[in-house]
């Protein structure tokens, strides 16, 4: 099974995800992303910052951006 990253960057910090997690297609890793994105931002809690750019980043198992 294929294994894909969920790397959060939030202005100038970096949080690599080093495990990934196998899913079975790249659909399945949309949908991951989906939850991701949505947990990461619940979790700032009022911290996502204006003016200090949010984004998740997808990358397969050889590291090449998907999303």
């Amino acid at each position: 099974m294929p294994r894909y990253y969920f790397n959060i960057f939030h202005g100038s910090d970096a949080h690599w995800d080093h495990e990934g997690e196998e899913l079975p297609d790249r659909d399945a890793a949309w949908e991951e992303a989906t939850k991701v994105a949505g947990e990461t931002i619940k979790d700032l809690d009022g911290k996502l910052a204006l003016g200090r750019p949010w984004r998740l980043e997808v990358t397969d198992e050889f590291a090449n951006p998907l999303w």
